[in-house]
């Protein structure tokens, strides 16, 4: 398989899990640190850990160290068209999604500063 395809399937395969969809989601609306993923998920930090190198690896997501944090963010999708076209497009998919809709109404109300222990 060529160079492409690989990079294509990369894409797809970090896309197709439930979670790592929701994280997309989630880091549309701000930078987020793997405690508030966490909590806005429900699901353990080596977890959330893993999917955010699944989508990394994918170059969906990307972040940046700020002292103690470790913000994440959607990328710029430079480092794979794919992942630029995916990214682009799922702004205006799910947004009536049951479980969506209730993880972005609570994304506000997460606040590392009440819930990280650094």
């Amino acid at each position: 398989m060529g160079g492409a395809v690989k990079r294509f399937l990369k894409v797809m395969k970090a896309a197709g899990d439930p979670n790592r969809v929701k994280i997309l989601k989630a880091l549309q609306k701000r930078s987020l640190c793997v405690c508030e993923l966490q909590a806005a998920l429900g699901i353990s930090q080596p977890t959330v850990s893993s999917h955010l190198k699944v989508l990394e690896d994918a170059g969906l997501v990307a972040f940046r160290k700020s002292g103690l944090w470790v913000n994440y963010t959607l990328s710029d999708g430079e480092q794979n068209p794919y992942a630029a076209t995916l990214l682009g497009n799922l702004r205006h998919w799910l947004q009536d999604d049951p479980e969506i809709v209730d993880l972005l109404e609570r994304l506000p109300t997460i606040r590392r500063e009440e819930i990280c222990r650094k």
